[in-house]
């Protein structure tokens, strides 16, 4: 898409403010229920190596299947459709909002996803979308809308322990309280068991992804690109500020200079695929990596960690005290949480701390270190940088000019 003239970073900084903003809710995952999937995991890969019969070399698998099976963001590898490239697992997604699909409207609570680009649902009559004792979804109806119009290609996406299946369908969605896109391309969801029993016990229904249309399965617009081209946002950029113990706001059309301290400061994107940019370094203690070839990261509100390359979160671990678990997760001595030291990200020339009490998730007794080990085949990201970071830095995305503003969050 294009646009006649050219928004400047001068003009954003003084009139995002002013600009008719619309603002939708994030309500936040407690903390026991991540610590609680954890544990679960980990008890669950105990209880299978206990009972395995087979010799060291099988035992060796099935530990490095564990690992490869978390609950946490997955890249594909690059071999695969590009339908199929993405997408990840949302055990671990934190922050959930509310969107409304057709006329009258129908609620639903979707992630609201930096790290992918598809709006879908679960359809009326949908297999493995929760039950009606636990973790019910709420399903989309086609009959009950006016607005409904019919597109019926298929729809998949390939998630760590299978697909997700359904068709696409068009229909109006709205944003927030007034932001209204006409003939939203989605997709109506029939299977969801690719998300396994997270999905059924989770508090989310589907996924609004805002990444850019270029990693859409079947190459459909956005649902914020079509808010752009129907002029219903004043500037095409959205932001977000995460709650740390609280809700937290996902603002359309401008940002909320009352959410951060000081002035955004603006990167470039290296790749308008996902919001992805490069960074100078990563530092903590005796930690310090830096490289001459580029450390690409993105920028993804879907995933709750920060994740890294295995080799380099196993040092980083070390340096600030936290051991590896059999499953490639690392907790730490919830005693010792006053002395972890801050975790810095250096971005185009900028330090963004994040403080070492911010870097673990605690509840039951529990401190996990919340960054994961992993590693993405190219053209994949070395870095994720979720929730732990978008917690601390108020996080402006603007699609015309293909930037990231990064401010520092007011608690």
């Amino acid at each position: 898409m294009k646009f006649v003239g050219c928004i400047s970073l001068l003009l954003l900084a003084s009139s995002a403010v002013m600009a008719d903003m619309s603002r939708v809710t994030l309500y936040k995952r407690p903390d026991d229920e991540l610590i609680a999937a954890h544990l679960k995991r980990e008890r669950d890969t105990l209880y299978q190596m206990l009972n395995m019969k087979q010799d060291d070399t099988a035992t060796s698998t099935a530990i490095a299947a564990a690992v490869d099976s978390r609950h946490l963001s997955s890249l594909r590898g690059s071999a695969q459709k590009a339908e199929s490239i993405t997408i990840k697992d949302y055990a671990n997604a934190q922050y959930y909002g509310v969107v409304e699909i057709g006329s009258p409207p129908q609620s639903f609570q979707v992630i609201f996803d930096t790290g992918s680009s598809n709006l879908w649902v679960p359809k009326a009559g949908c297999t493995h979308c929760g039950n009606p004792f636990f973790g019910k979804k709420n399903k989309y109806d086609e009959d009950a809308s006016s607005t409904f119009q019919e597109d019926g290609s298929d729809f998949e996406i390939m998630y760590g322990s299978g697909s997700v299946k359904g068709y696409f369908s068009l229909d109006d969605v709205l944003l927030a309280d007034d932001i209204v896109i006409n003939g939203q391309k989605f997709a109506e969801v029939t299977d969801a068991g690719g998300l396994g029993l997270a999905y059924s016990l989770g508090k989310f229904d589907g996924i609004l992804g805002m990444g850019f249309t270029s990693i859409s399965v079947g190459g459909a617009p956005t649902v914020f690109e079509n808010a752009i081209k129907q002029n219903k946002v004043d500037l095409p950029i959205f932001s977000f500020y995460l709650g740390d113990n609280g809700p937290g706001e996902l603002t359309f059309g401008g940002y909320d200079s009352s959410k951060f301290e000081g002035d955004l400061k603006y990167v470039h994107l290296d790749a308008a695929t996902y919001w992805q940019i490069t960074l100078d370094g990563v530092k903590s203690g005796d930690y310090h990596k830096e490289s001459s070839d580029k450390i690409t990261a993105i920028v993804d509100s879907g995933t709750s960690l920060i994740t890294g390359p295995k080799a380099d979160i196993a040092k980083l671990a070390t340096a600030v005290g936290a051991k590896a678990n059999i499953m490639g997760e690392y907790t730490i001595d919830c005693a010792k949480v006053d002395e972890i030291p801050d975790i810095v990200f250096t971005i185009d020339g900028t330090d963004y701390p994040i403080p070492g009490k911010s870097t673990v998730i605690q509840a039951q007794g529990t401190c996990l270190f919340a960054f994961m080990g992993m590693d993405f085949p190219p053209p994949g990201p070395q870095w994720i940088l979720g929730d732990v970071f978008m917690r601390e830095y108020y996080t402006v995305f603007n699609y015309h000019d293909q930037t990231i503003g990064f401010a520092k969050s007011k608690k």
